[in-house]
């Protein structure tokens, strides 16, 4: 379906890929993995023809049909249900065909039309597209909205809906369950298993490529390897290749010696010249082979609190919501010292509701918030990586905290979290989302709370950062608050559950795979939060 041969892309003066040579068939459901900036969206970009490789080639076979997800969406008048509808351009060109058609009363054209919609299935195009909203999280409610009425993360929602709904023979999904909750993402892999034909998907998230991939393609120096499973897979399988390749170094370089040590001793020789000359010859022949190089580790840490009082927030009785729109009732959630809380729900549910309130951010609407007078709050959520300021370095950052610290100490903390160098210098209007978010973290550490707060802190992340997150928090001694769609780190980090559905938040005994199944026999409702936190704004 698609062949790579001896394909190389550059991206100005760095060498991305060289001598890749692979191929790809139908059917098959691949993760393209890799560290941030090894050439994953360019390969897409490739793929896609929107940028010539270096050298060699890709094949396509036939008239291959590829759908992919658009980075931007602008502030359309259209409505949501007709933007996701257009995604299948065969049945959008029917439709505006007949539009016009009875605009300019040309009965026969409208006949026309509605031939055609039933030759190719279009009558069930709005019924499509609307499951294809509500599996994304869109109350029934929110479909005759515009897509101008949406705020970003819910257009990039769009986005994967209209992608969806195209018949294609290729998809492409770059970062696809970036801005989507956790029963969205549950959704979505049970769709992909369905999907009939190619899946090139960019993930981040090891659970979502465990659960829909059957390959991993790793990009690393410069090569592609293709590897069969999903990521746990490559994992192991890349671990062996790496001790193998290790194991062939060592006992090479020992052949090495041995050879070195015989010419040198008898080079001179003229009763060994003949043997010394042999093993001159083995020596060239041998094969080279590379000493595996130790990946540079991300290790980050949460300094301890300067004090970790045991009470730390409470709420009682307290009805939660903006404005009169009350979304929780009757919440009793308390904090103490050591707690480790994931929130699960459905979408739109209020798990955004219940921190914004714990934060204070939300003034509750009935019932009491109290908060311990030592109280150190880290809150991370998607307007804390907005709030960064365009033209500032990490260390102005820094400096704004913390304006009675020397350079020194910024450069060393910023260092820990992978700013080395002169990127603590660099001005972050060139930085990824990834090292944004980063940053981001950073900050909050950097005040040493006693409760971190996290409303889905691994977007943009890349796996590396979210292991070393996980491998923080795990040992982080204050109180901890997750919403999170990444389910390998909220199971890491997390020790109990707390459920948010239907206007009450309640302690949930199972785990996240019987989260799975409640969520499924539950079915997606549609809660009044949801179409709330899918406005613009």
């Amino acid at each position: 379906m698609i062949s790579f041969r001896n394909f190389a892309l550059r991206r100005g003066e760095r060498l991305l890929l060289s001598e890749v040579d692979l191929a790809l068939h139908a059917g098959w459901r691949i993760g393209v993995i890799g560290r941030n900036g090894c050439g994953k969206s360019s390969l897409f970009a490739a793929i896609q023809r929107e940028i010539e490789p270096d050298r060699g080639d890709i094949e396509l076979s036939g008239k291959l049909r590829i759908a992919s997800v658009a980075q931007e969406t602008p502030g359309l008048p259209d409505r949501a249900i007709d933007f996701v509808v257009s995604g299948d351009t065969e049945v959008h060109a029917v439709l505006v065909a007949e539009a016009a058609a009875m605009a300019a009363e040309d009965w026969d054209g409208v006949a026309a039309a509605h031939q055609k919609l039933a030759e190719i299935n279009g009558y069930d195009a709005t019924a499509r597209a609307g499951k294809l909203l509500h599996g994304l999280g869109f109350p029934s409610s929110t479909h005759e909205r515009t897509v101008a009425e949406f705020s970003g993360g819910w257009r990039g929602r769009l986005n994967l809906a209209k992608a969806l709904m195209m018949p294609s023979d290729l998809l492409l999904l770059d970062e696809p369950t970036n801005h989507l909750d956790l029963d969205a993402v549950l959704w979505l892999e049970q769709w992909l298993l369905k999907y009939p034909g190619m899946l090139l998907m960019i993930s981040h998230d090891r659970e979502f490529l465990d659960g829909v991939g059957t390959h991993m393609l790793h990009l690393n120096d410069g090569r592609a390897k293709l590897y069969t499973g999903g990521y746990t897979d490559f994992e192991r399988q890349r671990a062996e290749q790496l001790r193998q390749q290790q194991i062939a170094f060592e006992k090479e370089q020992a052949e090495r010696a041995h050879l070195q040590s015989f010419i040198d001793r008898f080079k001179a020789s003229a009763a060994k010249a003949k043997q010394a000359q042999s093993r001159v010859k083995r020596l060239a022949k041998l094969a080279g082979t590379e000493a595996v190089r130790a990946e540079r580790q991300i290790h980050i840490t949460f300094s301890d609190p300067v004090k970790l009082p045991n009470s730390l927030i409470r709420l009682n009785h307290v009805d939660a919501g903006y404005g009169d729109l009350r979304i929780l009732r009757d919440v009793g959630f308390g904090l103490e010292a050591g707690d480790r809380i994931g929130l699960l729900g459905p979408n739109g549910a209020g798990k955004s509701t219940l921190v914004k309130t714990l934060v204070g951010e939300l003034e509750a609407i009935a019932g009491e918030r109290s908060a311990h007078p030592d109280l150190e709050l880290g809150y991370f959520a998607q307007h804390t990586v907005e709030s960064l300021h365009e033209g500032q370095s990490p260390v102005d950052h820094l400096r704004d905290i913390a304006p009675g610290t020397s350079i020194q100490d910024f450069r060393d903390y910023l260092g820990r979290w992978n700013f080395p160098g002169n990127r603590a210098f660099e001005v972050i209007d060139g930085f990824s989302g990834g090292e944004r978010a980063r940053l981001a973290l950073a900050l909050i550490a950097w005040r040493k709370p006693n409760v971190l707060l996290l409303d889905e802190p691994t977007n943009h992340l890349d796996l590396e950062m979210r292991e070393a997150l996980a491998e923080a928090l795990a040992i982080f001694p204050g109180a901890i608050v997750m919403v999170s769609h990444d389910r390998h780190l909220i199971g890491l980090v997390c020790e109990t559950y707390w459920r948010v559905a239907d206007g009450k938040v309640e302690l949930f005994k199972g785990d996240l795979d019987e989260y799975a199944s409640w969520l499924r026999a539950r079915g997606n409702r549609g809660d009044a939060a949801s179409a709330v936190a899918a406005s613009a704004g």
